[in-house]
């Protein structure tokens, strides 16, 4: 059984998020217009959709992996919360060495909506330091 979606035009040029293949993860995300990332710069990407993440779920930024191996372009600020109801826009910084121009309608990010948990916060004065790593941080697991 599949969830809906709902997808919203907010431009009649917009395209309409896809899967590119069957089973695929991500929902591909469009650009509304033409946008041009100079190198070492980041640019908000209008998709011109809205939508409607059902309650207990997020939707996830994800980079293309072409255009991030490819290219050098990473997304940003990559969460979609169920409640928001506005444009979903993709802000991606160009970490090449060459200015990137992205035409409308090409593929820019991918979404993953995925369910959701909700945690309690409480203050604790202690944490539970039996575990296999403990503080260890930063290369702490070797190369």
């Amino acid at each position: 059984m599949s969830l809906l979606l709902k997808i919203k035009k907010l431009n009649l040029n917009a395209k309409i998020p896809t899967y590119a293949h069957p089973g695929d993860a991500g929902l591909d995300l469009f650009a509304l217009e033409e946008t041009t990332i100079a190198v070492g710069d980041r640019a908000l990407i209008k998709t011109g959709i809205a939508m409607e993440i059902p309650d207990g779920y997020v939707g996830l930024i994800w980079d293309k992996s072409g255009l991030a191996s490819k290219n050098g372009l990473k997304t940003m600020a990559g969460v979609v919360d169920s409640g928001y109801r506005g444009e979903v826009m993709v802000c991606l910084v160009n970490l090449s060495e060459q200015r990137y121009v992205f035409a409308a309608g090409d593929k820019i990010a991918q979404m993953i909506i995925q369910k959701k948990e909700f945690f309690e916060v409480e203050e604790a004065a202690e944490l539970d330091q039996n575990t296999s790593r403990g503080e260890d941080g930063f290369g702490s697991t070797g190369k």
